[in-house]
Protein backbone atom coordinates (compact mmCIF):
# COMPACT_ATOMS: atom_id res chain seq x y z
CA UNK A 1 0.00 0.00 0.00
CA UNK A 2 1.37 3.49 -0.87
CA UNK A 3 0.15 7.02 1.19
CA UNK A 4 -1.85 9.66 -1.10
CA UNK A 5 -1.19 12.96 -1.09
CA UNK A 6 -4.31 13.21 0.44
CA UNK A 7 -3.30 10.82 3.46
CA UNK A 8 -5.42 7.91 2.17
CA UNK A 9 -3.45 4.42 1.24
CA UNK A 10 -3.71 3.58 -2.66
CA UNK A 11 -3.76 -0.17 -3.74
CA UNK A 12 -0.67 -0.83 -6.52
CA UNK A 13 -3.07 -1.76 -8.26
CA UNK A 14 -4.22 1.65 -9.06
CA UNK A 15 -0.19 3.06 -9.03
CA UNK A 16 -0.37 2.37 -12.97
CA UNK A 17 3.14 2.14 -14.36
CA UNK A 18 4.27 5.03 -16.52
CA UNK A 19 3.52 5.92 -19.95
CA UNK A 20 5.43 5.01 -22.81
CA UNK A 21 7.07 7.67 -24.58
CA UNK A 22 4.65 7.02 -27.28
CA UNK A 23 1.67 6.84 -25.36
CA UNK A 24 2.62 10.36 -23.34
CA UNK A 25 3.08 11.62 -27.18
CA UNK A 26 -0.35 10.96 -28.43
CA UNK A 27 -1.73 12.18 -25.16
CA UNK A 28 -0.15 15.47 -25.65
CA UNK A 29 -1.13 15.20 -29.31
CA UNK A 30 -4.57 14.84 -28.93
CA UNK A 31 -5.49 17.05 -25.96
CA UNK A 32 -2.94 19.73 -28.27
CA UNK A 33 -5.12 19.21 -31.77
CA UNK A 34 -8.65 20.58 -29.64
CA UNK A 35 -7.22 23.20 -27.73
CA UNK A 36 -5.32 24.62 -31.06
CA UNK A 37 -9.12 24.46 -32.36
CA UNK A 38 -10.58 25.93 -29.80
CA UNK A 39 -8.36 28.65 -29.93
CA UNK A 40 -8.13 29.16 -33.65
CA UNK A 41 -11.93 29.74 -33.11
CA UNK A 42 -11.74 32.73 -30.60
CA UNK A 43 -8.73 34.41 -32.46
CA UNK A 44 -10.55 34.15 -35.68
CA UNK A 45 -12.65 36.78 -34.20
CA UNK A 46 -10.30 39.23 -33.77
CA UNK A 47 -8.35 38.25 -36.92
CA UNK A 48 -10.96 39.36 -38.10
CA UNK A 49 -12.72 42.46 -36.76
CA UNK A 50 -11.27 44.81 -39.08
CA UNK A 51 -13.53 43.29 -41.72
CA UNK A 52 -16.82 42.48 -40.07
CA UNK A 53 -17.25 45.00 -37.53
CA UNK A 54 -19.23 47.80 -39.77
CA UNK A 55 -21.67 44.81 -40.69
CA UNK A 56 -23.02 44.66 -37.58
CA UNK A 57 -21.62 48.21 -35.93
CA UNK A 58 -22.17 50.10 -38.95
CA UNK A 59 -22.13 53.60 -37.25
CA UNK A 60 -18.72 55.76 -36.51
CA UNK A 61 -15.65 56.23 -37.35
CA UNK A 62 -13.25 52.89 -37.65
CA UNK A 63 -11.79 53.21 -33.92
CA UNK A 64 -15.43 53.55 -33.02
CA UNK A 65 -16.79 50.39 -34.96
CA UNK A 66 -13.09 48.14 -33.39
CA UNK A 67 -14.33 49.74 -29.74
CA UNK A 68 -18.08 48.12 -30.42
CA UNK A 69 -16.58 44.89 -31.55
CA UNK A 70 -13.98 44.69 -28.84
CA UNK A 71 -16.59 45.38 -26.36
CA UNK A 72 -18.67 41.95 -28.35
CA UNK A 73 -15.08 40.44 -27.62
CA UNK A 74 -14.79 41.46 -23.92
CA UNK A 75 -18.57 39.80 -23.81
CA UNK A 76 -17.69 36.67 -24.67
CA UNK A 77 -14.73 36.60 -21.70
CA UNK A 78 -17.56 37.27 -19.21
CA UNK A 79 -19.00 33.71 -20.20
CA UNK A 80 -15.33 32.28 -19.58
CA UNK A 81 -15.31 32.09 -15.43
CA UNK A 82 -18.98 30.23 -16.01
CA UNK A 83 -17.42 27.90 -18.62
CA UNK A 84 -14.29 27.30 -16.13
CA UNK A 85 -16.19 26.86 -12.92
CA UNK A 86 -18.69 24.31 -14.86
CA UNK A 87 -16.11 22.14 -16.89
CA UNK A 88 -13.68 22.52 -13.61
CA UNK A 89 -16.11 20.76 -11.82
CA UNK A 90 -17.31 17.96 -14.53
CA UNK A 91 -13.80 17.60 -15.57
CA UNK A 92 -13.21 16.64 -11.74
CA UNK A 93 -15.64 14.85 -11.42
CA UNK A 94 -16.44 13.26 -14.53
CA UNK A 95 -12.72 12.94 -15.95
CA UNK A 96 -10.88 15.78 -18.33
CA UNK A 97 -11.63 13.35 -21.53
CA UNK A 98 -15.55 14.09 -20.69
CA UNK A 99 -14.75 18.07 -19.91
CA UNK A 100 -12.38 18.45 -23.43
CA UNK A 101 -15.06 16.91 -25.50
CA UNK A 102 -17.73 18.89 -24.38
CA UNK A 103 -15.61 22.41 -24.96
CA UNK A 104 -15.27 21.72 -28.35
CA UNK A 105 -18.71 20.64 -29.16
CA UNK A 106 -19.90 24.10 -27.61
CA UNK A 107 -17.18 26.05 -29.85
CA UNK A 108 -18.17 24.17 -33.15
CA UNK A 109 -21.74 25.49 -32.68
CA UNK A 110 -20.72 29.03 -31.94
CA UNK A 111 -18.31 29.14 -35.23
CA UNK A 112 -21.40 27.66 -36.75
CA UNK A 113 -23.31 30.40 -35.64
CA UNK A 114 -21.02 33.93 -36.59
CA UNK A 115 -20.82 31.87 -39.67
CA UNK A 116 -24.49 32.37 -40.79
CA UNK A 117 -25.61 35.28 -38.85
CA UNK A 118 -27.24 37.72 -41.08
CA UNK A 119 -25.78 41.69 -40.64
CA UNK A 120 -27.14 44.79 -39.59
CA UNK A 121 -28.05 46.06 -42.92
CA UNK A 122 -30.64 42.45 -42.98
CA UNK A 123 -32.26 42.07 -39.57
CA UNK A 124 -31.43 45.14 -37.54
CA UNK A 125 -30.11 45.17 -34.18
CA UNK A 126 -30.81 41.36 -33.76
CA UNK A 127 -27.47 41.13 -35.74
CA UNK A 128 -25.60 42.17 -33.11
CA UNK A 129 -27.27 40.31 -30.30
CA UNK A 130 -26.91 37.15 -32.19
CA UNK A 131 -23.31 37.78 -32.44
CA UNK A 132 -23.29 38.72 -28.62
CA UNK A 133 -25.40 35.08 -28.15
CA UNK A 134 -22.63 33.19 -30.10
CA UNK A 135 -19.67 34.60 -28.88
CA UNK A 136 -21.07 33.79 -25.15
CA UNK A 137 -21.24 30.25 -26.34
CA UNK A 138 -17.47 29.91 -27.14
CA UNK A 139 -16.69 32.09 -24.24
CA UNK A 140 -18.23 29.14 -22.27
CA UNK A 141 -16.05 26.89 -24.11
CA UNK A 142 -13.41 28.28 -23.87
CA UNK A 143 -13.09 28.72 -20.08
CA UNK A 144 -14.20 25.00 -19.51
CA UNK A 145 -11.48 24.10 -22.17
CA UNK A 146 -8.55 25.80 -20.63
CA UNK A 147 -8.76 24.16 -16.95
CA UNK A 148 -9.55 20.75 -18.94
CA UNK A 149 -6.61 20.70 -21.22
CA UNK A 150 -3.91 22.19 -19.05
CA UNK A 151 -4.58 19.87 -16.35
CA UNK A 152 -4.72 16.84 -18.84
CA UNK A 153 -1.33 17.81 -20.36
CA UNK A 154 0.33 18.51 -17.27
CA UNK A 155 -0.84 15.48 -15.69
CA UNK A 156 -0.10 13.18 -18.97
CA UNK A 157 3.25 15.20 -19.34
CA UNK A 158 5.46 13.41 -16.85
CA UNK A 159 7.50 14.48 -13.69
CA UNK A 160 11.17 15.23 -15.65
CA UNK A 161 10.34 16.92 -18.82
CA UNK A 162 7.04 18.20 -17.10
CA UNK A 163 7.59 21.86 -18.07
CA UNK A 164 9.01 21.27 -21.60
CA UNK A 165 5.85 18.93 -22.78
CA UNK A 166 2.77 20.99 -20.98
CA UNK A 167 4.08 24.29 -22.86
CA UNK A 168 2.64 22.58 -26.07
CA UNK A 169 -0.63 23.90 -24.85
CA UNK A 170 0.52 27.44 -25.03
CA UNK A 171 2.26 26.14 -28.34
CA UNK A 172 -1.11 25.24 -30.26
CA UNK A 173 -2.40 28.26 -28.54
CA UNK A 174 -0.16 30.38 -30.19
CA UNK A 175 -0.62 27.87 -33.25
CA UNK A 176 -4.15 28.45 -33.27
CA UNK A 177 -4.31 32.52 -33.33
CA UNK A 178 -1.18 31.81 -36.09
CA UNK A 179 -3.58 29.96 -38.36
CA UNK A 180 -6.27 32.29 -38.11
CA UNK A 181 -3.82 35.26 -38.90
CA UNK A 182 -2.70 32.75 -41.85
CA UNK A 183 -6.45 32.31 -43.46
CA UNK A 184 -7.03 35.84 -43.21
CA UNK A 185 -3.29 36.41 -44.96
CA UNK A 186 -4.84 33.90 -47.28
CA UNK A 187 -8.04 35.02 -47.71
CA UNK A 188 -6.46 38.78 -48.86
CA UNK A 189 -4.10 37.29 -51.70
CA UNK A 190 -6.95 35.44 -53.14
CA UNK A 191 -10.11 37.51 -52.45
CA UNK A 192 -10.63 41.20 -53.60
CA UNK A 193 -10.81 43.70 -50.59
CA UNK A 194 -14.51 43.92 -51.69
CA UNK A 195 -15.11 40.56 -51.45
CA UNK A 196 -13.34 39.56 -47.77
CA UNK A 197 -14.98 42.66 -46.63
CA UNK A 198 -18.50 41.51 -48.26
CA UNK A 199 -18.57 38.22 -47.20
CA UNK A 200 -14.82 36.65 -47.12
CA UNK A 201 -14.61 36.94 -43.66
CA UNK A 202 -17.65 34.18 -42.73
CA UNK A 203 -14.97 31.13 -44.41
CA UNK A 204 -12.52 31.13 -41.72
CA UNK A 205 -15.52 30.89 -39.15
CA UNK A 206 -16.95 27.92 -40.77
CA UNK A 207 -13.67 26.50 -41.65
CA UNK A 208 -13.19 26.49 -37.45
CA UNK A 209 -16.47 24.70 -36.97
CA UNK A 210 -15.41 21.96 -39.49
CA UNK A 211 -12.02 21.52 -37.71
CA UNK A 212 -14.03 21.15 -34.06
CA UNK A 213 -16.05 18.56 -35.46
CA UNK A 214 -12.62 16.32 -36.41
CA UNK A 215 -11.42 17.30 -33.00
CA UNK A 216 -14.55 15.90 -31.86
CA UNK A 217 -13.63 12.60 -33.34
CA UNK A 218 -9.62 12.65 -32.07
CA UNK A 219 -10.92 13.75 -28.63
CA UNK A 220 -13.40 10.46 -28.21
CA UNK A 221 -9.78 8.01 -28.23
CA UNK A 222 -8.22 9.63 -25.89
CA UNK A 223 -6.69 7.98 -22.81
CA UNK A 224 -7.92 9.07 -18.90
CA UNK A 225 -5.04 10.53 -17.00
CA UNK A 226 -3.25 8.69 -14.68
CA UNK A 227 -4.35 11.35 -11.70
CA UNK A 228 -7.95 11.55 -12.11
CA UNK A 229 -8.04 7.49 -12.02
CA UNK A 230 -5.91 7.56 -9.11
CA UNK A 231 -8.25 10.25 -7.03
CA UNK A 232 -10.85 8.15 -7.91
CA UNK A 233 -9.80 4.61 -6.77
CA UNK A 234 -8.70 6.36 -3.46
CA UNK A 235 -12.22 8.02 -2.97
CA UNK A 236 -10.82 11.78 -2.60
CA UNK A 237 -12.83 14.40 -1.13
CA UNK A 238 -15.66 15.90 -4.39
CA UNK A 239 -14.59 18.59 -5.93
CA UNK A 240 -16.57 21.79 -4.71
CA UNK A 241 -16.05 25.66 -5.51
CA UNK A 242 -15.83 26.26 -1.71
CA UNK A 243 -12.73 23.85 -1.19
CA UNK A 244 -10.81 26.24 -3.80
CA UNK A 245 -11.51 29.13 -0.73
CA UNK A 246 -11.74 27.01 2.05
CA UNK A 247 -8.58 24.81 1.80
CA UNK A 248 -6.59 26.69 -0.91
CA UNK A 249 -6.87 30.16 -0.87
CA UNK A 250 -3.37 31.45 -1.43
CA UNK A 251 -3.04 28.81 -4.66
CA UNK A 252 -6.37 30.45 -5.99
CA UNK A 253 -5.18 34.10 -5.33
CA UNK A 254 -2.12 33.70 -6.63
CA UNK A 255 -3.03 32.22 -9.61
CA UNK A 256 -5.47 35.16 -10.31
CA UNK A 257 -2.95 37.47 -9.82
CA UNK A 258 0.02 35.88 -12.06
CA UNK A 259 -3.36 35.14 -15.27
CA UNK A 260 -4.20 39.30 -14.49
CA UNK A 261 -0.46 40.30 -15.76
CA UNK A 262 0.03 37.12 -18.20
CA UNK A 263 -3.08 37.37 -20.22
CA UNK A 264 -3.43 41.37 -20.36
CA UNK A 265 0.19 41.42 -21.42
CA UNK A 266 -0.78 38.24 -24.02
CA UNK A 267 -3.37 40.16 -25.37
CA UNK A 268 -1.72 43.34 -25.35
CA UNK A 269 1.36 42.17 -27.09
CA UNK A 270 -0.38 39.95 -29.80
CA UNK A 271 -4.13 40.43 -30.62
CA UNK A 272 -4.51 44.15 -29.91
CA UNK A 273 -0.85 44.77 -31.78
CA UNK A 274 -2.58 44.09 -35.11
CA UNK A 275 -5.38 46.59 -34.89
CA UNK A 276 -2.49 48.81 -33.08
CA UNK A 277 -0.19 48.63 -36.12
CA UNK A 278 -2.61 49.97 -38.46
CA UNK A 279 -4.69 52.71 -35.85
CA UNK A 280 -1.45 53.87 -34.22
CA UNK A 281 1.38 53.02 -36.22
CA UNK A 282 -0.05 53.70 -39.99
CA UNK A 283 0.93 50.32 -41.44
CA UNK A 284 -1.76 48.60 -44.02
CA UNK A 285 -3.68 45.82 -42.61
CA UNK A 286 -2.00 43.49 -44.77
CA UNK A 287 1.20 44.47 -43.45
CA UNK A 288 -0.14 44.81 -40.03
CA UNK A 289 -1.18 40.95 -40.28
CA UNK A 290 2.29 39.75 -42.16
CA UNK A 291 4.41 41.14 -39.36
CA UNK A 292 2.06 39.85 -36.32
CA UNK A 293 2.09 36.79 -38.20
CA UNK A 294 6.12 35.91 -38.79
CA UNK A 295 6.14 37.53 -34.76
CA UNK A 296 3.61 34.82 -33.57
CA UNK A 297 5.83 32.01 -35.69
CA UNK A 298 8.94 33.21 -33.32
CA UNK A 299 6.59 33.13 -30.72
CA UNK A 300 5.57 29.84 -30.77
CA UNK A 301 9.03 28.12 -31.36
CA UNK A 302 9.67 29.95 -28.00
CA UNK A 303 7.59 27.74 -25.88
CA UNK A 304 9.29 24.48 -25.72
CA UNK A 305 12.40 25.90 -25.45
CA UNK A 306 10.91 28.41 -22.26
CA UNK A 307 9.55 25.34 -21.11
CA UNK A 308 12.28 23.10 -20.93
CA UNK A 309 14.24 25.82 -19.08
CA UNK A 310 11.63 25.43 -16.53
CA UNK A 311 12.44 22.10 -16.10
CA UNK A 312 16.24 22.82 -15.15
CA UNK A 313 15.94 26.54 -13.24
CA UNK A 314 12.45 25.87 -11.90
CA UNK A 315 9.00 28.00 -13.32
CA UNK A 316 9.35 30.39 -10.74
CA UNK A 317 12.28 31.54 -12.41
CA UNK A 318 10.64 32.08 -15.85
CA UNK A 319 8.10 33.76 -14.22
CA UNK A 320 9.81 36.28 -12.54
CA UNK A 321 12.15 37.03 -15.34
CA UNK A 322 9.12 37.78 -17.55
CA UNK A 323 6.80 39.93 -15.09
CA UNK A 324 10.36 42.17 -14.54
CA UNK A 325 11.74 42.42 -17.98
CA UNK A 326 7.31 43.07 -18.87
CA UNK A 327 7.27 45.87 -16.25
CA UNK A 328 10.29 47.44 -17.28
CA UNK A 329 10.17 47.59 -21.37
CA UNK A 330 6.58 47.19 -21.97
CA UNK A 331 5.92 51.21 -21.97
CA UNK A 332 9.65 52.11 -24.21
CA UNK A 333 8.99 49.18 -26.38
CA UNK A 334 4.95 50.27 -27.19
CA UNK A 335 5.95 54.14 -27.42
CA UNK A 336 8.81 53.00 -30.11
CA UNK A 337 6.39 50.84 -31.98
CA UNK A 338 3.86 53.41 -32.13
CA UNK A 339 6.14 56.05 -34.12
CA UNK A 340 8.10 53.23 -36.42
CA UNK A 341 6.93 52.70 -40.33
CA UNK A 342 9.53 50.65 -40.39
CA UNK A 343 7.82 46.84 -40.56
CA UNK A 344 11.63 45.01 -39.78
CA UNK A 345 11.76 47.46 -36.85
CA UNK A 346 7.88 46.95 -35.81
CA UNK A 347 8.28 43.10 -36.23
CA UNK A 348 11.55 42.85 -33.77
CA UNK A 349 9.94 45.03 -31.14
CA UNK A 350 7.10 42.53 -31.33
CA UNK A 351 9.25 39.58 -30.97
CA UNK A 352 11.24 40.85 -28.07
CA UNK A 353 7.56 41.17 -25.70
CA UNK A 354 6.38 37.64 -26.80
CA UNK A 355 9.92 36.52 -25.89
CA UNK A 356 9.58 38.52 -22.44
CA UNK A 357 6.27 37.02 -21.97
CA UNK A 358 7.34 33.36 -22.86
CA UNK A 359 8.69 33.31 -19.18
CA UNK A 360 5.14 32.78 -18.25
CA UNK A 361 3.16 31.38 -20.91
CA UNK A 362 5.22 28.28 -21.33
CA UNK A 363 4.93 27.19 -17.59
CA UNK A 364 1.23 28.58 -16.83
CA UNK A 365 -0.45 25.68 -17.05
CA UNK A 366 1.95 23.35 -15.73
CA UNK A 367 2.72 26.10 -12.57
CA UNK A 368 -1.08 26.17 -11.74
CA UNK A 369 -1.77 22.51 -12.20
CA UNK A 370 1.26 21.77 -9.47
CA UNK A 371 -0.26 23.89 -6.67
CA UNK A 372 -3.51 21.56 -6.54
CA UNK A 373 -4.32 18.07 -5.70
CA UNK A 374 -6.08 15.89 -8.19
CA UNK A 375 -9.38 15.98 -6.70
CA UNK A 376 -9.87 19.94 -7.17
CA UNK A 377 -6.89 20.76 -9.82
CA UNK A 378 -9.28 21.12 -12.79
CA UNK A 379 -11.49 23.45 -10.82
CA UNK A 380 -8.44 25.38 -9.55
CA UNK A 381 -6.67 25.60 -12.45
CA UNK A 382 -9.66 27.05 -14.35
CA UNK A 383 -11.61 29.27 -12.29
CA UNK A 384 -9.17 31.99 -11.01
CA UNK A 385 -7.58 31.90 -14.07
CA UNK A 386 -10.65 32.56 -16.35
CA UNK A 387 -12.31 34.79 -13.65
CA UNK A 388 -8.69 37.26 -14.23
CA UNK A 389 -8.76 36.36 -17.58
CA UNK A 390 -12.52 37.93 -18.14
CA UNK A 391 -11.28 41.25 -16.36
CA UNK A 392 -7.96 42.25 -17.71
CA UNK A 393 -7.47 39.94 -20.60
CA UNK A 394 -10.38 40.36 -22.00
CA UNK A 395 -11.03 44.23 -21.68
CA UNK A 396 -7.48 44.56 -22.53
CA UNK A 397 -8.42 45.58 -26.36
CA UNK A 398 -11.37 48.11 -25.17
CA UNK A 399 -9.02 49.84 -22.29
CA UNK A 400 -6.80 49.89 -24.58
CA UNK A 401 -8.64 51.62 -27.59
CA UNK A 402 -10.52 53.58 -24.87
CA UNK A 403 -6.99 55.28 -23.94
CA UNK A 404 -6.68 56.15 -27.43
CA UNK A 405 -10.21 58.17 -27.90
CA UNK A 406 -9.19 60.21 -24.83
CA UNK A 407 -5.82 61.08 -26.47
CA UNK A 408 -3.92 59.68 -24.12
CA UNK A 409 -2.76 56.17 -25.40
CA UNK A 410 0.21 56.02 -23.51
CA UNK A 411 -1.51 55.44 -20.12
CA UNK A 412 -2.35 52.25 -21.55
CA UNK A 413 1.66 51.11 -21.40
CA UNK A 414 1.64 52.21 -18.01
CA UNK A 415 -1.45 50.27 -16.92
CA UNK A 416 -0.37 46.59 -19.03
CA UNK A 417 3.45 47.37 -16.90
CA UNK A 418 1.78 48.18 -13.58
CA UNK A 419 0.05 45.11 -13.46
CA UNK A 420 3.03 43.07 -14.80
CA UNK A 421 5.16 44.71 -11.62
CA UNK A 422 2.28 43.66 -9.18
CA UNK A 423 2.61 39.81 -10.84
CA UNK A 424 6.46 40.15 -9.90
CA UNK A 425 5.57 40.90 -6.43
CA UNK A 426 3.29 37.82 -6.04
CA UNK A 427 5.67 35.69 -8.22
CA UNK A 428 8.20 36.32 -5.17
CA UNK A 429 5.95 34.38 -2.65
CA UNK A 430 5.66 31.12 -5.07
CA UNK A 431 7.06 28.27 -3.69
CA UNK A 432 9.17 26.10 -6.21
CA UNK A 433 6.93 23.79 -7.35
CA UNK A 434 9.12 21.61 -9.54
CA UNK A 435 10.00 20.50 -5.82
CA UNK A 436 6.91 20.59 -4.48
CA UNK A 437 4.80 19.84 -7.16
CA UNK A 438 1.08 17.88 -5.80
CA UNK A 439 1.09 16.03 -9.26
CA UNK A 440 2.15 12.66 -7.77
CA UNK A 441 1.69 10.42 -10.52
CA UNK A 442 4.61 10.25 -13.12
Amino acid sequence: MTVTESGGELSSEAMAPGLTSMQRFRAILGGSAGNFVEWYDWFVYSSFALYFAKHFFPKGDETAQLLQAAAVFAVGFLARPIGAWFMGLYADRAGRKAALTVSVSMMCAGSFAIAIIPDYSMIGTAAPVALVLARLVQGLSLGGEYGASATYMSEMAGRKRRGFWSSFLFVTLILGQLTALGVLILLQNILSPEDLAQWGWRIPFAIGGVLAILVFWIRTGLEESQSYLTAQAEGAERSRTMLLFVKFPKETATIFALTSAGSLAFYAYTTYMQKFLVNTSGFTKDMATAITAAALLVYMIAQPAFGALSDVVGRKATLLAAFLLGSIFTYPIFSRIAVTSDATMAFALMCALVLILSGYTAVNAVLKAELFPAHVRALGVALPYATANAIFGGTAEYVALWFKKEGMESGFYVYVASIMAIAFLVALTLRDTNKHSLIMED
